[in-house]
């Protein structure tokens, strides 16, 4: 493992307007990005990203949006500070950039892809009729908390780290869930979603997006450097394997912690790249120290030879 990098890639949620501009205006590696990206996807993602902030937070054109200034920062990052990675992972989101990262996926596909998956899930269950809430404090246990929610139409979405759990399903049962899951000095944050992610509320939409997939061209062989949130390990090198991970993804739990430990054990250093740093307190949990780049000034810092 001499030297081993790995780069990890934040999903819905960070994203802010004007992310990934610095890189769009003085690069044309990344004016190139948005633009195939924007073209495979049939909208205009510098324009949302940049100065639409009301579309930016719809999730068909977060996702799409979030993809593509992740990838323009790592090709820049690539071209002119010579970065290069061995090892990737994304959250939820994330998954996409790191497949595309490492060749498994191309931009184009992904866009056009993250953009179609953002309108199914969005699709899946009327506004107002489901919910998200963060569940924080010490010691979380995945398998304790899944038993407090029994009976509920309420599942874990994303095992973030042994502090943070986010829970997600219909609105109702969410409220419920508080008071099983309250009081030993814990926080319950509800999240400004559209729309119950990684609940069993979403696997109505799984065929659909299994089609989708069906459609999208993997390159399986480079599967294995990135990691699954599905699994909690590594992808395998084989395409129906991969699109089948990415099917139950969308109503699975999002095994970060697991994915975080994968990628500790292989790279030396880590690089969060996004328009925000939600990923590098998750790694402190596990003792890992992670270099986090948002913008360009930061990527000077951290990169200049």
């Amino acid at each position: 493992m001499s030297q081993a990098k790995a780069v990890a890639f934040p999903g819905q949620g960070s994203q802010r307007l004007g992310m990934a501009r610095d890189f769009h205006d003085q690069f044309p590696t990344a004016r190139e990005a948005f633009a195939e990206a924007s073209a495979a996807s049939g909208a205009d993602l510098a324009a949302i990203s940049f100065g639409e902030e009301e579309r930016l937070n719809l999730t068909e054109f977060t996702q799409p949006c979030i993809l593509t200034a992740e990838i323009a920062m790592l090709r820049v990052l690539h071209q002119e500070f010579g970065l290069e990675a061995d090892w990737f992972a994304g959250h939820s989101l994330g998954e996409y950039t790191a497949l595309v990262a490492s060749g498994v996926l191309s931009l184009g596909e992904a866009a056009r892809l993250v953009r179609r998956r953002g309108a199914l899930m969005q699709q899946a269950v009327p506004a107002g009729g489901g919910a998200m809430l963060a569940v924080i404090g010490r010691g979380l246990e995945l398998g304790e908390l899944r038993a407090a929610l029994e009976g509920l139409v309420v599942d874990a979405a994303n095992h973030n780290s042994s502090s943070q759990i986010v829970v997600s399903g219909s609105a109702a049962d969410v409220d419920k869930a508080k008071e099983r899951l309250g009081g030993r000095g814990r926080r319950l944050i509800p999240l400004n979603v559209s729309a119950p992610f990684h609940s069993r509320l979403m696997r109505e939409v799984e065929p659909a997006f299994a089609a989708e997939l069906a459609a999208t061209g993997i390159e399986a062989s480079n599967a294995p450097q990135v990691a699954s949130n599905y699994t909690g390990t590594f992808h395998a090198a084989d395409a129906d394997s991969v699109r089948d991970a990415l099917v139950k993804q969308i109503s699975g739990t999002v095994r970060w912690v697991d994915n975080m430990r994968a990628i500790a054990e292989r790279a030396t250093q880590i690089y969060e790249i996004g328009p925000g740093t939600p990923l590098s307190g998750f790694f402190k949990d596990v003792g890992v120290t992670v270099a986090t780049i948002t913008d360009l000034a930061g990527a000077r810092q951290t990169l200049a030879r």
